[in-house]
C-alpha cells in the first residue's frame, strides 16, 4: 500500500508548520514512537533527511549543520533515554545560540509515572539545555488543533528569537500506522517582527486598534496614535480601562453586545492588539479577519485565534513606522463607528433599577479628572455601555480577574493623590470579600464606594451565564445568595459609619434621585462616602437583556446596510429575498 502522510493530526500540524517556517533539514534517529513523524517527512520531497543511530551524535551533527548553513536544523527521536542523549549537544547549542529543534516523540503523557516501558518524564529540562520546551496535545477537536498550532508556532519562532537557540517539542503519538493523508492541513503561520525585520504591508480596509489594559498612555503616544489613525482609516476600540483618550477612541461595547446585529459595517479588516488583558468581552466580538499584536514582550497571545504577526517592539515604534511615507486615505471608519454607537444608544428605553441603570445615570456625571475602579464582570460590563468624561481614568483588576482585591486596589490607588477623587463600583460579594480594606487607617476623604447590593453573585443569575438555566437552584451554592446579612439595611451602614464614612443608600429610583448628587460632588468631602444601592436580581437580568436586544434583528440590520449602500431599490430586493 502506498504511503503518504500520517493521520495523526498533531504530527501533520507540526510538519506543515515546519514547511511554513522554512525548516527543511532533519536528522532522524531510529525508533517506534517517531514513525509517524519520520515516515511523513520522508514522503514529502521538501525535507532533506539524514540518519544517525546515536542521538548524542545526532545532536552534535545538528550543531555543525546549523552553524554551517545558518538555518534551523530539526532532530527526531523517541521519548525515553533517546531524548536524554540529546542533552550534551543541545547544551552546546544553547551556549552558542544555535537553532536546533529537538522533536521527541513519546507515548501519551498520561502514562508517565505508571511503570510503563519506555515512558519517562520529559516535562522538566535543565535551564541551559533548551530555551523553550513544549508538549503538544493529541488532536481530537478544533480546540486541540488551535492549541497545537499555537504551541508549534511559538516553539519554532523561539529558534531565532533574541539571537536564537535550541528548542524542544515533545509530541505524543497514538501509534496510528495509517499513512493515507495525501495533503497537509491548512495551518496558520504566525510571524514575529522585530525592528530589524522586513515589515508586512498594511492590508487595505478598516483597521481597529484594540486597546487592552496598558500603563498610563503618554500625550506623545496618543498624538502618534491619532496620526496613525488619521492616515490609515483606523479607530481605537476602548473600554473604560483603556488609557488612550484621543479623538479616535470609540467605545464599542454597546454595539458589539447586540445579540441581533449584523456587524459587517463595523467589523475591521485588521485588528491591532495593544496591551494586555481586557474585560470588554463585547468589543472582542468585533475582531478583524487578521490580528497583529504589538508588545515589547514579543509573546504569542492568540486572543482571537486569528493572530498573524506579533511585533516585538514598543507601540510607539510600531505606529511611527506605519505612519511614515504613507498615502493618506480618507478616514470613514470613525464616522461609521460613531454613527452606530449613537444610533443604538438612542434606542435605550427606561431601564429597571439595576447596575446598568445606575451606570446610565452616574457615568456622565463622574467628576472631571477623577478615577474609578470597577468590579469585574457585571459592574465593568454595565458601565462600559455608557460614556464618561475623557479625563476620568478607569481601572479594573482584569489581570487575575478575581473579586478578592477590588477594594484594596482602590484604597491603594487613592493614597497616591489626596486631591483626586477615587471611585469604586462593586457588587456585594466582592465588597464583603475585601471588607477589611476600608478599615485601613490610611483611608482618606477622597474615597467613594458604590456598593450594588443584590444579596448574591448576580452574575450567575443573568441570562448571559450558564448557571441561569438552573433557575433558583443556582442561588444556594453557585450565586452564594443570602450571606452577609442577606441585604440588611443596617449592617453596612453601621460598619461604614463606625469607620468614619458618610453613608447614603437607595432602594429605588426615587430614593436614588434624591441622594446621588452628593456622591458625584466635584469637591473633596469631609469624609469618605459609601453609597449602598439595593437592587433585585430579576431587575438586573431584565436590564441587561434590554441593553443586549436594542436591535430589531438581522433583517432590520440588513435593510439598513443595503439602504446605505444600494439605496431603496436594494432594500426592495432584500425584502423579496428574505420574504
Amino acid at each position: 500500500m502506498s504511503k503518504y502522510y500520517t493521520e495523526e493530526r498533531n504530527a501533520l500540524i507540526l510538519i506543515a508548520l515546519l514547511k511554513e517556517h522554512g525548516i527543511k533539514r532533519v536528522i532522524a534517529s531510529p525508533g517506534s514512537t517517531n514513525i509517524s513523524v519520520v515516515e511523513s517527512l520522508r514522503y514529502d520531497d521538501y525535507f532533506e533527511l539524514f540518519s544517525a543511530v546515536d542521538e548524542r551524535s545526532a545532536a552534535y551533527m545538528a550543531c555543525g549543520l546549523a552553524f554551517e548553513t545558518g538555518e534551523p536544523v530539526a532532530l527526531s527521536c523517541t521519548g525515553a533515554t533517546s531524548a536524554r542523549n540529546y542533552f550534551p549537544g543541545l547544551t552546546e547549542a544553547y551556549y552558542r545560540k544555535l537553532p536546533v529543534l529537538a522533536i521527541t516523540s513519546t507515548q501519551a503523557v498520561a502514562k508517565v509515572g505508571h511503570l510503563i516501558a519506555q515512558v519517562i518524564d520529559n516535562s522538566v529540562i535543565p535551564n541551559d539545555v533548551v530555551k523553550y520546551s513544549v508538549t503538544l496535545p493529541i488532536v481530537k477537536d478544533e480546540d486541540d488543533f488551535w492549541d497545537c498550532e499555537v504551541k508549534v508556532n511559538t516553539a519554532l519562532l523561539e529558534l531565532t528569537r533574541n539571537g536564537g537557540g535550541p528548542v524542544h517539542i515533545n509530541i505524543p503519538t497514538t501509534y496510528n500506522r495509517s499513512f493515507q493523508e495525501k495533503s497537509l492541513p491548512k495551518v496558520r503561520c504566525i510571524g514575529r517582527i522585530s525592528p530589524s525585520s522586513v515589515f508586512p504591508e498594511l492590508p487595505i480596509g478598516k483597521i481597529a486598534i484594540f486597546m487592552g489594559t496598558v500603563p498610563k498612555w503618554s500625550r506623545e503616544e496618543s498624538i502618534l496614535i491619532d496620526k496613525y489613525c488619521e492616515i490609515n482609516n483606523a479607530v481605537v476600540f476602548c473600554d473604560h480601562t483603556s488609557s488612550y483618550k484621543g479623538k479616535f477612541r470609540v467605545n464599542m461595547a454597546l454595539v458589539g453586545g447586540q445579540k441581533s446585529y449584523l456587524r459587517t459595517n463595523v467589523t475591521p479588516d485588521l485588528t491591532i492588539y495593544v496591551g494586555e488583558m481586557t474585560g470588554d468581552y463585547y468589543s472582542l466580538a468585533l475582531q478583524g479577519k487578521e490580528v497583529w499584536r504589538v508588545s515589547e514582550d514579543g509573546l504569542i497571545r492568540d486572543t482571537f485565534r486569528s493572530l498573524k504577526y506579533v511585533f516585538e517592539m514598543s507601540a510607539s515604534y510600531f505606529f511611527n513606522h506605519y505612519s511614515k511615507n504613507r498615502k493618506v486615505v480618507p478616514n470613514i471608519y470613525l464616522d461609521i463607528c460613531n454613527r452606530e454607537i449613537d444610533r443604538i444608544s438612542n434606542k435605550i428605553p427606561e431601564l429597571p433599577f439595576s447596575n446598568v441603570w445606575i451606570a446610565s445615570r452616574l457615568a456622565p456625571q463622574i467628576p472631571e479628572d477623577s478615577a474609578i475602579h470597577f468590579g469585574i464582570l457585571n459592574s465593568l460590563r454595565s458601565w462600559n455601555f455608557f460614556k464618561m468624561s475623557s479625563s476620568v481614568t478607569g481601572i479594573s483588576n482584569v489581570g487575575g480577574f478575581g473579586i478578592d482585591g477590588n477594594l484594596s486596589a482602590l484604597v491603594g490607588a487613592s493614597l497616591a493623590n489626596s486631591k483626586k477623587i477615587y471611585y469604586g463600583v462593586v457588587g456585594d460579594l466582592a465588597f464583603f470579600y475585601d471588607l477589611n480594606s476600608i478599615g485601613n487607617r490610611h483611608v482618606g476623604n477622597n474615597l467613594r464606594i458604590l456598593l450594588v447590593n443584590n444579596g448574591k453573585g448576580t452574575e450567575f443569575r443573568l441570562g448571559v451565564h450558564p448557571a441561569f438555566q438552573n433557575d433558583q437552584n443556582a442561588d444556594e451554592f453557585i450565586a452564594a445568595a443570602g450571606h452577609f446579612g442577606n441585604k440588611s439595611n443596617t449592617l453596612v451602614r453601621h460598619y461604614a459609619e463606625n469607620l468614619g464614612f458618610e453613608y447614603i443608600s437607595a432602594s429605588d429610583k426615587q430614593q436614588f434621585e434624591g441622594v446621588y448628587k452628593r456622591f458625584v460632588a466635584s469637591d473633596i468631602t469631609e469624609r469618605p462616602i459609601l453609597f449602598e444601592v439595593f437592587t433585585d436580581g430579576d431587575d438586573e437580568n431584565e436590564a441587561l437583556e434590554i441593553i443586549l436586544n436594542l436591535e430589531q434583528g438581522i433583517k432590520a440590520n440588513a435593510k439598513r446596510i443595503v439602504r446605505n449602500t444600494l439605496g431603496d431599490g436594494g432594500v426592495n430586493f432584500l425584502k423579496r429575498v428574505l420574504k
